[in-house]
């Protein structure tokens, strides 16, 4: 029977799907006063509906095969749910039955993701693939674990990370999922897209850090309550709007990629952002944040060949920095390029990122991954296509 449900703190509509088996739109159709984009308010009471009445409404464009990933339910079962419609003859409004899903992968590609789904998932791969490494290599203003999660053994040591920029957490999904296809490549002794998953684990350490700015994810996706902290700084800066889906920065306004000590100083000129706000202040200094911070001395730590810096959007590769990257950086662009579809640029009038700073300190190849193409944030239908992408790019940056 349907009940009702108290909203806690952190709860989002996919989130409370997840929990109970029902798909986001099963939810809407039980709470007709909410939309997919509202932000939901602890104490809040909404309905939970009957499982047995989850039920989806055929799209332009749906195949059951399609439905299945959306809502991570296995083909079989949904077939079965089914029996009296045929797949090859889907219609436009037709309702078709969604059973529970069992879960044919870890990471669920089909929803927004935040800091709680990164969390759970790690714990989940590094049952399912113990071989895996997960340390924590800092902490964020609000004191969120960073963790970082190592696949591979060999000399060769390769960085990757997402989410600088809190409303472009799409690109910790990419490196999630990237983590969970390569784990399942190399413990069934297999291939990923066509490579050698044990061949690529013996070669190389690849060091990811999926979410660097777990602050800032969490704004985007949930908002703010009178309860937070930084309530009343963060509706100042945000020009008091609610609406924090173009919040780039961490929780106290700064830009983490703008606080690199590469020409720090030459970037807050150009900037001319005079202090906190949803993008683009570089903070008073640079490394003042905990977040840059610890993916600084994280980089100091390791002994890196290349690293990677996952961004969206604009389906670009930036590869240089004031003439100081390596003479090799220019043509690993061009590989990228050739296995991504993506565009190399001679980047300039740009300073203190993090891959400017690698380049600058330890003058080996560094990269920013411009993913996707559209507005930030990027909406999860173009997951699919990012990905396919993308997981080319991670793939050569293992090898070359």
């Amino acid at each position: 029977m349907p009940f009702s449900y108290v909203v806690q703190k952190g709860d989002t509509l996919y989130r409370i799907g997840r929990k109970y088996a029902l798909s986001v739109p099963a939810l809407l159709a039980a709470n007709p006063q909410l939309s997919e984009q509202d932000y939901l308010v602890p104490g809040q009471v909404i309905v939970i509906p009957d499982r047995t009445t989850n039920q989806y409404v055929i799209q332009a464009g749906d195949t059951f095969y399609y439905i299945a990933r959306r809502f991570n339910i296995e083909l079989n079962d949904l077939l079965a749910a089914n029996p009296g419609i045929n797949p090859r003859y889907l219609r436009i409004g037709q309702t078709v039955v969604l059973p529970p899903g069992r879960g044919m992968s870890i990471v669920n590609t089909n929803a927004p993701y935040g800091y709680r789904e990164m969390m759970e998932d790690l714990e989940l791969l590094k049952q399912r693939y113990p071989f895996l490494e997960i340390v924590v290599i800092g902490y964020s203003v609000m004191g969120k674990p960073i963790p970082a999660v190592k696949i591979g053994g060999g000399t060769r040591r390769v960085h990757y990370n997402g989410s600088f920029h809190a409303n472009e957490w799409i690109t910790t999904l990419l490196l999630m999922k990237f983590i969970e296809e390569y784990s399942s490549a190399y413990a069934a002794g297999g291939r990923i897209r066509g490579r050698d998953a044990a061949e690529l684990y013996r070669q190389t350490s690849l060091w990811i850090v999926p979410m660097v700015n777990p602050d800032g994810v969490e704004l985007v996706q949930e908002g703010v309550t009178p309860q937070h902290p930084f309530y009343r700084e963060l509706l100042q800066w945000n020009e008091g709007s609610y609406d924090f889906s173009g919040w780039k920065a961490n929780i106290r306004g700064v830009d983490l990629n703008d606080q690199y000590p590469a020409f720090w100083e030459v970037e807050k000129e150009r900037r001319e952002v005079p202090g906190p706000g949803p993008r683009d202040y570089p903070g008073t200094a640079p490394l003042t944040e905990p977040e840059a911070i610890a993916v600084a001395q994280f980089t100091r730590n390791n002994d890196f060949r290349l690293v990677i810096a996952f961004h969206t959007q604009g389906r670009e590769i930036y590869w240089n920095y004031r003439d100081l990257e390596p003479p090799e950086s220019e043509g690993i662009a061009e590989r990228f390029a050739r296995v991504s579809g993506y565009r190399p640029v001679r980047l300039t009038g740009s300073d203190a990122g993090y891959k400017d700073w690698f380049i600058l300190e330890f003058r080996r190849p560094g990269f920013t991954v411009e993913a996707g193409q559209g507005t930030n944030p990027l909406p999860i239908s173009q997951f699919p296509q990012i990905y396919n992408d993308v997981i080319g790019i991670m793939l050569e940056g293992l090898v070359v």
